[in-house]
């Protein structure tokens, strides 16, 4: 019996790819933007977004996650709650926008998490990453009082929350809220760059996605959950 378990520790170590579980999958839900125009509500979806996503997962309370969003987003004045936006001197602004972000980080589950295990096959968990996202971003035009839009490259460090449970046999669900900060001012095209657009604040714009989405785990089935058996 000893000799067994030398054994498949011994396989763990040597064969990490082989022996972990992998999962791809997708996203669909809503995005929204807080800064300098419309509502400032923090979690307030109004646009439709979408994703695909890759996870490793380490062990029953950690994976590795990859994903590329697609995150439309907008605002106007006249949603606003804000006295301000409502009667903004020069009128009410509206625009929007749209963002490609690439993230890679890390989930940490709450509770033990094997979707090959009955037992242990729902959690809570919570998201970080280390994100670079794509935009449009105005920009001075060849002639006097035009704008052109250029996309701008950027970063950001998304965080969220999430609840995650098997769904049927190789496939899972999961509802998760996240929330990016940005480096940037300009996603609703305000900038001190170009007088007509220099009518918001001086701190940097969010946006947020919140979701649902469905994963297809496949490889073999991990070695901690021989051993726990």
């Amino acid at each position: 019996m000893r000799g067994l378990i030398l054994l498949i520790l011994f396989t763990c170590l040597v064969t990490p790819l082989q022996s972990q579980t992998h999962e791809i999958g997708v996203f669909a839900g809503g995005s929204n933007y807080v800064g300098d125009i419309g509502r400032t509500s923090y979690i307030y979806p109004n646009e439709l977004a979408g994703g695909l996503v890759y996870k490793y997962n380490l062990n029953p309370r950690i994976a590795l996650r990859g994903s590329y969003m697609y995150i439309p987003v907008s605002g106007n004045d006249k949603d606003a709650d804000n006295s301000y936006r409502l009667n903004r001197p020069g009128g009410q602004f509206s625009f929007t926008n749209t963002v490609h972000e690439f993230a890679a980080g890390i989930e940490f589950n709450f509770f033990d998490y094997n979707i090959s295990d009955f037992r242990t096959n729902f959690t809570p968990y919570i998201l970080a990453q280390i994100a670079a996202f794509n935009y449009k971003s105005p920009e001075p035009g060849p002639t006097t009082n035009t704008v052109r839009l250029k996309n701008t490259f950027s970063y950001t460090l998304p965080v969220g929350v999430g609840v995650k449970g098997r769904l049927a046999d190789n496939l899972a669900i999961a509802f998760e809220t996240g929330v990016r900060f940005t480096l940037v001012d300009d996603l609703d095209y305000t900038t001190d760059k170009i007088n007509s657009l220099n009518f918001g604040g001086n701190g940097n714009d969010w946006y947020v996605f919140s979701g649902v989405s469905i994963v297809y785990t496949f490889g073999r089935p991990p070695c901690y959950s021989g051993l726990a058996n």
